[in-house]
C-alpha cells in the first residue's frame, strides 16, 4: 500500500482518547436525580446514548420537546459537574500515544469526532497534551446532526480531504458505531463502554479492542481493501 495515499483515522474523544464514559455517565445521572429521574442509571445511559450530544440525550430521558437554550444551560451544569469530578482522573488510553507516533509516520491523517462540546474538548485534550496532533475536530455544534447521524464523521472526512472509504473511526458507543456505518466508514470498537459482544451487529467493524497497546496503523488500513462497510446513505 503506498505511504502517499490518504488515509484517516477519526476518533470519537471520551471513552477511546481516555476512559471517561463512567465519569459522564454519573454526572448525567446526578443531574437527572436532581429532577426527579430515578430511574436512570448509568449502564442505562452508557448503552442507550452514549455518544450523543447533550440535547438528545436530554430529548431522550427528560423532556422530548425540551429547547435549545434549556438544554445547553442544563448540558454546561452537567459538564461542569463532570469536569469538577475528573480533573485528576484523565489519562491516556494505554499505547495511545504510540499509536499516534506510529499513524504519522505512515502520513496517515487523524481527526477527531465526538459529542463532546468545545469546553470539554479543550479539557481533555489540554490535560492529554494532544491539542495540536489532530487536522480536523469537528464537534456537534458544527454540524446538523449529532451521532448515529453520520454528519460528524464526514465532516471530518471532508477537513482532512481524505474519502470516507479510506477513513476508520474509532469508537466506544453504539451510536457512534452506527454513525461511522452510515457514513460508509470502517470501524474500530473499543471496550470501554460496552463488551465486545455488543458490536457483533455491525458488519463495519474491523477490529475490537480493549485499547491501543500493540495496534499496528498499516495492519488496519490492509482491512479497508478487505472489508468495506456499507451504509444506510
Amino acid at each position: 500500500m503506498p505511504n502517499d495515499m490518504k488515509r484517516a483515522f477519526i476518533f470519537d474523544m471520551d471513552g477511546v482518547l481516555t476512559d471517561n464514559m463512567r465519569l459522564h455517565a454519573d454526572s448525567w445521572v446526578e443531574l437527572f436525580r436532581d429532577f426527579g429521574l430515578e430511574g436512570l442509571d448509568a449502564e442505562r445511559y452508557l448503552v442507550e446514548t452514549a455518544g450523543m450530544k447533550g440535547v438528545d440525550v436530554l430529548r431522550y430521558f427528560l423532556d422530548p420537546k425540551i429547547n435549545e437554550a434549556e438544554a445547553e444551560r442544563l448540558t454546561e451544569l452537567k459538564d461542569f459537574l463532570y469536569r469538577v469530578k475528573s480533573r485528576h482522573l484523565i489519562k491516556p488510553m494505554p499505547g495511545l500515544f504510540e499509536f499516534l507516533n506510529a499513524a504519522v509516520t505512515l502520513n496517515i491523517k487523524l481527526g477527531i469526532g465526538t459529542g463532546a462540546g468545545p469546553r470539554n474538548i479543550d479539557y481533555v485534550l489540554g490535560i492529554l497534551n494532544l491539542t495540536d496532533k489532530f487536522q480536523a475536530i469537528v464537534n456537534p455544534f458544527q454540524v446538523r446532526h449529532g451521532k448515529p447521524h453520520p454528519d460528524i464523521f464526514l465532516r471530518a472526512a471532508e477537513l482532512m480531504q481524505v474519502h470516507p472509504s479510506s477513513c476508520i473511526v474509532f469508537e466506544d458507543a453504539l451510536p457512534g458505531v452506527e454513525a461511522a456505518r452510515k457514513a460508509g466508514m470502517s470501524c474500530v470498537a473499543v471496550t470501554t463502554t460496552n463488551n465486545a459482544d455488543a458490536f457483533s451487529s455491525f458488519e463495519n467493524i474491523v477490529q475490537i479492542i480493549d485499547d491501543f497497546t500493540g495496534l499496528s496503523p498499516d495492519d488496519l488500513c490492509k482491512k479497508l481493501y478487505t472489508k468495506k462497510p456499507s451504509t444506510l446513505l
